[in-house]
């Protein structure tokens, strides 16, 4: 959960450096702000996955039979 907070928040923040450089037209520092706001959000989607599946994965172990009487 944290992960993925943090990414995100990582994310909005090279959003942000993204628009503000494109604006000022600085084409370089829009380039690295670009790339890094990818890679946060991929993380941001990776982490987020990985926090909804991850509990499904767990192998469920089997009933005995004096519990189902």
């Amino acid at each position: 959960m944290k992960a993925h907070k943090y990414w995100s928040l990582g994310a909005f923040a090279a959003m942000i450096g993204t628009f503000y450089t494109g604006y000022k037209n600085m084409k370089t520092a829009h380039k690295y702000f670009a790339c890094s706001s990818l890679l946060c959000m991929i993380m941001a989607i990776y982490s987020g996955h990985k926090m909804i599946s991850g509990k499904s994965r767990k192998k469920k172990e089997p009933v005995s039979e004096k519990f189902s009487e």
